[in-house]
């Protein structure tokens, strides 16, 4: 008895692995629901997280460029807000001293 094996396009891989990750649901449980084996879901889970770390995200130039622009810009308003907390943490502490 032969078995026809199934192929699935990159679409549906990245729509999976985005289910497990997203939603924190077992790769057992999301698999299940699918109806695919829990073994391919696993593994198209472990290559997308091997892909993010040797840092293969696929971004173009315009991507990556926002990309700086945005972790820049966190980190200024990161800044900003530790500046008002301080700030804040002045205000009561003179407040209360009163």
């Amino acid at each position: 008895m032969t078995e026809t094996r199934r192929k699935f396009d990159q679409d549906f891989k990245d729509g999976a692995v985005r289910i497990v990750e997203e939603t924190g649901r077992s790769i057992v449980q999301v698999a299940r629901e699918l109806g695919i084996n829990a073994g391919t879901l696993a593994n198209w889970v472990n290559m997308a997280r091997q892909r993010r770390r040797a840092g293969n995200d696929d971004l173009d130039e315009g991507e990556r460029a926002e990309l700086v622009r945005l972790r820049k810009e966190n980190a200024e308003l990161q800044m900003r807000c530790d500046v008002l907390k301080r700030g804040l943490a002045l205000w009561v502490r003179d407040s209360a001293i009163r």
